[in-house]
């Protein structure tokens, strides 16, 4: 960490931070109103009267954590402190050396595009000869792998795991629908934010297909299609359209008729379910059977994903992990799905794991229409998911998590 920092202050009159909040008017969820990391932006650029932040304007405190293709640091704006950040940075040339820029890229036009409650706000990007850094919040919870290391025999209860599934299910539905496929859930990747509620994060092995609507003369929107993407194939982003019968109401019958043929209301699901990918991409025990049989995949791997994190979760454990790599993905192709007596798990969260995890993708929950019917499945009967920002989340950052204690911390 110190020769990073070391190199990163040594290239100070070299990198700038450029504020990201272009088009955030258009971004409800993003917008720069009430946020005090925007607020912070702002204040900083009135007064330095530069149109960029230079890396001397904030303190790195200390690195957080590191991955395949970069470091993330705490970061505070030296004029205003206590305004914290999450700094990913990344070496220019190192990602050359391993052919990781294409994966860095993505990250960044990720990142930039989303604009949802439980996913990061980009608030700075850097470029410079030698790094590339991403500014996004700083989650003081940390994430939902040390959060189970610190419960009761190291697992969450059904009222949290269904907290943390429904959030997760909502982030992957927004994800699709943008045209992307995470494509590395797990426990590491969901940060808990100051409000309790989560964060997903880390967006380099992600799967971005490029979509535009296409509206009936109806006012529906019934297709997208596909144009520049990284897709394996042509016109990979077909929405899922399903049909399901509504109960009769004198109210709605007018719009069933008008909708539906035979009484059922069309529905529409815009999600990437026929995006297709052959990367060999993921952490080994999340591995769908289709990515390790290198058969191609889509969306559908999120979902599989979704099982086996509810899995961990509620067991401690990951689903068909081995003594080594090569069994663990043995295991998922060819062993089946088997629960632990210990803890006890009611009916329907066994079966929405079940669903999650059938080996065969098509047959897979969520394959052909999304989330919608995650959604519908009775494990989350009762959720009430317009308002799922107004739940009460099982655990909340204490005021320990918050402090950084000046005194202990190194300054860069």
């Amino acid at each position: 960490m110190q020769q990073c920092v070391d190199e990163l202050s040594d290239d100070v009159d070299a990198l700038s931070f450029e504020s990201s909040s272009t088009g955030t008017d258009l971004k409800p969820h993003t917008a720069p109103s009430g946020d005090p990391r925007w607020d912070a932006i702002r204040r900083g650029h009135d007064q330095s009267l530069a149109a960029a932040f230079a890396i001397g304007d904030f303190r790195f405190l200390r690195r957080l954590g590191s991955g395949d293709i970069g470091s993330v640091y705490l970061a505070e704006l030296k004029c205003a402190s206590g305004c914290l950040f999450a700094a990913k940075v990344m070496d220019k040339e190192e990602l050359a050396s391993r052919n990781k820029e294409g994966r860095a890229g993505v990250e960044r036009e990720i990142l930039e595009l989303l604009d949802h409650p439980f996913l990061p706000t980009l608030y700075a990007t850097v470029d410079s000869p030698r790094w590339s850094c991403l500014l996004t919040e700083f989650c003081p919870g940390g994430d939902l792998h040390v959060l189970r290391q610190r419960q009761p025999l190291k697992r969450f209860d059904e009222a949290a795991v269904r907290f943390y599934a429904s959030e997760v299910v909502a982030a992957l539905e927004y994800l699709h629908m943008m045209g992307i496929v995470y494509r590395d859930l797990k426990p590491e990747n969901v940060l808990i934010r100051s409000d309790g509620h989560i964060m997903l994060t880390d967006f380099d092995l992600s799967l971005r297909c490029h979509t535009f609507a296409s509206t009936t003369s109806t006012g529906y929107n019934l297709h997208a299609a596909f144009a520049n993407s990284s897709c394996i194939l042509p016109n990979c982003i077909v929405p899922a359209v399903s049909c399901f019968q509504y109960p009769r109401s004198k109210h709605r019958r007018r719009r069933r008729d008008r909708l539906c043929s035979g009484g059922a209301m069309v529905e529409i699901v815009a999600e990437p379910v026929e995006a297709r990918s052959m990367s060999f991409v993921g952490t080994h025990e999340y591995l769908a059977p289709e990515i390790v049989a290198g058969e191609g995949h889509g969306n559908a791997v999120d979902w599989w994903t979704l099982g086996v994190f509810m899995f961990e979760l509620w067991y401690g454990v990951t689903p068909f992990k081995g003594g080594d790599h090569d069994l663990t993905l043995a295991n998922i192709v060819a062993r089946a799905l088997e629960f632990p007596k210990e803890p006890a798990v009611t009916t329907p969260a066994k079966d929405l794991m079940t669903q999650l995890m059938a080996k065969d993708p098509t047959k897979r929950l969520g394959s052909a229409t999304g989330a919608t019917a995650i959604k519908r499945h009775p494990f989350f009967a009762g959720v009430n998911w317009a308002l799922l920002r107004c739940t009460a989340p099982p655990f909340l950052p204490g005021a320990a998590d918050f402090d950084i204690d000046a005194a202990s911390v190194e300054y860069y």
